[in-house]
C-alpha cells in the first residue's frame, strides 16, 4: 500500500472559517473565567458538543452555544488573541491562505460600534498574518436571519475597506429563514465594490437554495453547497461555471445535514467537476480543522494522494488570494504530490 503523505503539510487554503466559531476551546475557558461568564455544560465538557440543527430547536440550541462563545469576546486584545491563534491553527494544518468570515454587528456594541470593530478586527488580522506568514484576508457576513436593510449598511461597510482587506460579502445563518432574493441589493451593492459573492446555501435546505444563490445573489462561491449534489443539472450549471463550494463534511455531520461522514457527498461533487474548497467551519462546536476536513476525504471516500492535492489546487483557485500567492501555494502543492 501507498504510503499516505502528511495532509498538515499539503498547501491548501481555507475560504469557511467562522469568526468566533475558530476560536479553541480553551481561550474560551480563558475568557470566561476572565468576565465571570458561566458557559453551558457542552462548551465545558472538553469534547464536541452534541448537535443537530435540521430542526429549528435544534437550530437554536447551536445558535445559543455560539452566542454564549461570543459574549466571551469582549475587549481589542481578545480579537487580536482569537484572530492570532487561529492563524496558528490554520498554518498547523498547512493553510497556506484563509478567508475568516465575521459579522462585525455582533461585536461593535463592545468595540465602540461598527467602524471601530471593523478596524480592530482588520488591524488583529494584519498583525497575525505578519507575525505567522499566513496570507489572511476577512469576508464580511450578513445575517439572513435580520433585516434585510442591515445587510446593505454591511455591504456598504464591507466595501469601505475592500483595500483594507475585505474580500468578500457573505449571508450566513439558518437558510430556512428569509429568501435570498431579499438580499439581492445588498449583494449588488457588494458586487459592484469589488467583492467576492460568497453566500450560504445548500446546507440545511435543498437544492433550490443554491440555485435562489446563484440566479438573486449572483454568487461566485457557495458556503456549503453539498444539497447541489441532489439535483444533477444543478451540479452541471456549478461545474460549468466553476462556482466553488465551501463543502465542510465535519460540520454536515455534526449538524445532522448527513448521518455519517461516508454521507456527504464529496465525491458526488468532486466526479462532477463541482469545485470544492474544504472547510472547518466552526471547530470550536464541531471540534475538528482544516486538515481533519482532508482527512475525512482520505478515509471516508477513498481520495487517493492525487485527488486530495486537486482538492487543495480547487480550494486555491477558489479563492480572493493575489495571483503570485495561488502560484506559490499551486507549486507548493505540487512539491507535496511528487516528494
Amino acid at each position: 500500500m501507498e504510503h499516505a503523505r502528511d495532509l498538515t503539510l499539503l498547501p491548501k487554503a481555507h475560504l469557511h472559517l467562522h469568526f468566533t466559531g475558530s476560536m479553541r476551546p480553551s481561550t474560551l475557558l480563558e475568557l470566561a473565567d476572565k468576565y465571570g461568564v458561566r458557559l453551558p455544560d457542552a462548551l465545558t465538557a472538553g469534547e464536541p458538543p452534541k448537535l443537530r440543527a435540521t430542526d429549528e430547536r435544534g437550530w437554536f440550541r447551536f445558535q445559543r452555544l455560539y452566542d454564549a462563545a461570543r459574549s466571551c469576546l469582549r475587549e481589542p486584545d481578545d480579537i487580536r488573541r482569537l484572530v492570532r491563534e487561529a492563524a496558528e491553527e490554520d498554518v498547523r494544518d498547512g493553510s497556506g491562505w484563509l478567508e475568516i468570515q465575521v459579522d462585525p454587528t455582533s461585536y461593535a456594541p463592545l468595540l465602540g460600534g461598527m467602524i471601530p470593530a471593523v478596524e480592530i478586527i482588520l488591524d488583529a488580522v494584519d498583525a497575525a498574518s505578519r507575525e505567522t506568514g499566513l496570507g489572511m484576508r476577512v469576508l464580511i457576513a450578513a445575517n439572513r436571519m435580520k433585516h434585510p436593510l442591515d445587510a446593505r449598511t454591511l455591504a456598504r461597510l464591507a466595501v469601505r475597506y475592500a483595500d483594507r482587506g475585505v474580500v468578500g460579502f457573505g449571508l450566513s445563518n439558518d437558510e430556512r429563514r428569509g429568501m435570498a432574493r431579499d438580499f439581492d441589493r445588498a449583494f449588488a451593492i457588494a458586487r459592484e465594490g469589488g467583492l467576492l459573492a460568497a453566500p450560504h446555501g445548500g446546507e440545511l435546505t435543498g437544492p433550490a437554495s443554491v440555485r435562489d444563490c446563484l440566479d438573486d445573489l449572483h454568487a461566485a462561491r457557495i458556503g456549503h453547497g453539498v444539497r447541489a449534489a441532489e439535483d444533477p443539472r444543478l451540479l452541471k450549471r456549478l461545474a460549468d461555471r466553476q462556482i466553488t463550494c465551501e463543502v465542510c463534511p465535519a460540520s454536515n455531520v455534526a449538524l445532522g445535514v448527513y448521518e455519517r461522514p461516508e454521507d456527504v457527498p464529496l465525491r458526488t461533487l468532486f466526479e462532477a467537476g463541482v469545485p470544492m474548497a474544504l472547510g472547518a467551519d466552526d471547530p470550536l462546536l464541531f471540534g475538528s480543522r482544516l486538515a481533519a476536513q482532508y482527512e475525512i476525504a482520505r478515509r471516508h471516500h477513498g481520495f487517493t494522494d492525487p485527488e486530495l492535492a486537486e482538492l487543495a489546487r480547487q480550494s486555491v483557485r477558489g479563492s480572493a488570494a493575489p495571483a503570485d500567492v495561488q502560484e506559490k501555494l499551486l507549486a507548493g502543492i505540487d512539491h507535496w504530490l511528487t516528494a
